[in-house]
C-alpha cells in the first residue's frame, strides 16, 4: 500500500462533495419526482377504462424499458439541439436539463410498473365506495386509491430511487461533473486513477447500502402497519 497516495482524496474532498455529489443529489430528486409524477399518470392511464389511454401508455412503457438509458441521455443531449435548430438560435439543452429530462422521461416507465402494481393491490371496493359518494375516476384515485398505493408502495419506490441514484453516474458520457465525473477529472489530473475509483465505490456502497436498510426498517414497520 506505500505507493498508493490516498491523500489525493482529501485535498480534492470539497470539490467532489461540492460539486459533484451536489450535481448527483440534484439530478436524483429531480429525477425522482419527475418519474413519480409522469409515471403515476402513466400508471392511471394504462388503468383507465379508455382503451387508446392504456395502449398509449402501456406502449411508452414498452419502448423506455427496452432502450438503454446511456442512449435515451445521448439522444435527449445530442439530437434534441439538431431538431430545435431550425426553431431556435443556436439551441442547447445543457447537461443538467439533458440529464433530467431523460432520467425523469426513463424512470417513468419503471415507476409507473410500480404505482400500477400499487393501484391494483387496493381492494376494488375503495374505488367502488369513492363512486358512491359521487367521485368521479380521477378524484377517486387522487383522494382515495393513490394515497394508500403510495403507502403500500413506498418501499418499492425508494428502492428505484436508489438503483437511480447509482445510474446517475452516466451523465459521465456527457461530461457533467456528477461525483464520478468530478473524481475523474481528479484521477487524471493527479494519476491516481486507482485510489479515486475506489473511494467512489466506496462511497457509493455507503450509501447504496445504508438507503437499502433504511427501506428494509421501513418495509417492517409497513408491513407491521397492515
Amino acid at each position: 500500500m506505500s505507493g498508493y497516495d490516498f491523500d489525493v482524496i482529501q485535498r480534492s474532498w470539497v470539490y467532489l462533495f461540492r460539486d459533484g455529489m451536489t450535481f448527483t443529489l440534484t439530478l436524483t430528486g429531480l429525477a425522482m419526482v419527475g418519474g413519480i409524477f409522469f409515471g403515476t399518470l402513466l400508471a392511471m392511464m394504462r388503468l383507465s377504462k379508455f382503451r387508446l389511454l392504456g395502449l398509449a401508455a402501456g406502449g411508452y412503457v414498452n419502448l423506455m424499458r427496452s432502450l438503454p438509458l446511456v442512449l435515451v441521455i445521448f439522444w435527449f443531449y445530442f439530437l434534441v439541439p439538431l431538431m430545435l435548430r431550425g426553431v431556435i438560435d443556436n439551441p442547447s439543452v445543457g447537461p443538467l436539463y439533458s440529464a433530467f429530462i431523460a432520467f425523469a422521461i426513463f424512470e417513468a416507465a419503471y415507476y409507473c410498473e410500480i404505482m400500477r402494481a400499487g393501484i391494483q393491490s387496493i381492494p376494488r371496493g375503495q374505488v367502488w365506495s369513492g363512486y358512491a359518494l359521487g367521485l368521479n375516476y380521477w378524484q377517486t384515485m387522487g383522494t382515495v386509491v393513490l394515497p394508500q398505493a403510495f403507502r403500500n408502495m413506498l418501499p418499492v419506490l425508494l428502492t428505484q430511487t436508489i438503483i437511480l441514484f447509482q445510474d446517475t453516474s452516466l451523465v459521465y458520457v456527457i461530461s457533467a461533473t456528477d461525483f464520478l465525473g468530478a473524481a475523474s477529472k481528479v484521477a487524471n489530473r493527479d494519476y491516481r486513477l486507482v485510489e479515486m475509483y475506489t473511494f467512489v465505490a466506496v462511497v457509493y456502497f455507503v450509501i447504496s447500502f445504508g438507503l437499502s436498510s433504511l427501506v428494509k426498517q421501513l418495509q417492517a414497520r409497513i408491513a407491521i402497519i397492515r
